[in-house]
C-alpha cells in the first residue's frame, strides 16, 4: 500500500515537472517572438522616416562668411555671355536717345538721335575763345576749299590751314570780334593757306568792312563757334562722277560743325574719310545712294533715306541740328 503511494507521488511529480517544463517553453517562446517584432528603441515601427534638412547654428553656412565675400564673374566673362536683362539695359544704355524734334522731311527716315559719347570736335570746340589776327581777301562769288560754289551770303571767311584741320572747319559759324566793340558773324567757306597762322581768319571785304575799314587790312580779333539761328535745313550734294561704284557726298547748310558722316552697307553703318575738298569718299562705291548718316560735334545724328545719286544736285533733307 505504501508502495502504491509512492509510486503515485513520483508520478505527479513527473507530470508536474512536464507540465511546468512545458509552460516555461511556452514562455520563453513568447518572449523571443516579442522581442523579434519589437525595434531597438522599443517603440513601433511606424515606416521609413521622410528625409528633413536640420539646421546647424553652429556651422556657418559658406555662401555668409563674413570673412570671403562671394566670387563674382571676371569683367571679361561677363561680357561674353551677358544675361538677357544685362544685354538689354547695356543695349538701352549705348542707344542714343530719340529727340524731341521730329524730322520735317518725309525722306528722312529715322529721328534724330544723340550720341552718347564725348566732344567730337576737333580744333575747333565750343565754349571757347580764339585769339588771332583777322586779314582781308576778295572772296569773288564765295566759292573756296570746301566746294559750296557761290555764296549768297558773303558774310563768309578762310580758315587758316591749321584750324581748317582737312576741312572739318567747312560750314563753321563764326562769331568774330575786335577790340573797339564791332563784331560779324562768318560761315567757314575757305582755307587761307601758309603764311596763315593758327587762330588766324581771312575774311571776305564784306565782312571784314563790318569791323574796321577794308583799307585797313589787319586787324586783331576774338573769335568763338556759333551755333546759328538762321540757317534753314541741310541738304546733300553727290560730287561729280558719282556712281554706285564711286561716290563722294557733301554735307550742305549744317548749322554746327560736321564731326562724321557714314552711309549704310550690307555690313552696316560704314564711316566715310573726309577730304581737303569737304566731300566724304566711298572709293568702292559700298552705300552709295543709300541711307546717310552725319553727326555733328554735339554727338547729334541725324539719318537721312530717299536721296538718290544725283551728280551735283542739291537735294533738300528737310532736317537740322538742334541749336546750342
Amino acid at each position: 500500500m505504501q508502495e502504491t503511494r509512492r509510486a503515485a507521488r513520483q508520478r505527479r511529480r513527473r507530470r508536474g515537472l512536464m507540465v511546468g517544463t512545458t509552460a516555461g517553453l511556452a514562455v520563453t517562446g513568447l518572449l523571443v517572438c516579442l522581442v523579434m517584432t519589437m525595434p531597438p528603441d522599443g517603440k513601433d515601427d511606424a515606416g521609413p522616416a521622410p528625409a528633413t534638412a536640420v539646421a546647424n547654428s553652429e556651422e556657418t553656412p559658406t555662401s555668409a562668411s563674413p570673412e570671403k565675400k562671394p566670387a563674382t564673374a571676371s569683367p571679361s566673362a561677363a561680357s561674353a555671355t551677358p544675361s538677357a536683362d544685362a544685354a538689354s539695359a547695356s543695349a538701352s544704355a549705348a542707344a542714343p536717345k530719340a529727340s524731341a524734334r521730329p524730322s520735317a522731311s518725309p525722306t528722312s527716315a529715322s529721328p534724330r538721335t544723340a550720341v552718347a559719347t564725348s566732344s567730337l570736335a576737333g580744333r575747333i570746340r565750343p565754349d571757347s575763345t580764339y585769339q588771332g589776327v583777322a586779314t582781308v581777301y576778295k572772296a569773288g562769288v564765295g566759292d573756296g576749299a570746301c566746294s559750296y560754289g557761290p555764296s549768297d551770303d558773303m558774310m563768309i571767311a578762310a580758315m587758316n590751314t591749321t584750324d581748317y584741320e582737312t576741312s572739318a572747319a567747312c560750314g563753321a559759324y563764326v562769331l568774330v570780334h575786335t577790340a573797339n566793340g564791332a563784331s560779324v558773324t562768318v560761315k567757314i567757306t575757305n582755307e587761307c593757306p601758309l603764311p596763315c597762322v593758327p587762330g588766324q581768319l581771312d575774311l571776305s571785304e564784306q565782312a571784314f568792312a563790318k569791323l574796321v575799314p577794308v583799307s585797313t587790312g589787319r586787324v586783331a580779333i576774338t573769335w568763338s563757334l556759333l551755333s546759328s539761328d538762321t540757317v534753314g535745313t541741310i541738304s546733300i550734294r553727290y560730287k561729280n562722277g558719282s556712281s554706285p561704284y564711286w561716290c563722294g557726298i557733301q554735307a550742305i547748310g549744317h548749322r554746327n560743325p560736321l564731326a562724321r558722316l557714314e552711309v549704310r552697307t550690307s555690313g552696316g553703318w560704314r564711316r566715310l574719310t573726309r577730304t581737303d575738298y569737304n566731300y566724304f569718299l566711298s572709293p568702292d562705291g559700298s552705300g552709295c545712294g543709300g541711307a546717310i548718316r552725319i553727326t555733328d560735334i554735339y554727338g547729334e545724328r541725324l539719318t537721312v533715306n530717299g536721296i538718290a545719286v544725283r551728280p551735283d544736285v542739291v537735294q533738300s533733307t528737310g532736317v537740322q541740328f538742334a541749336r546750342h
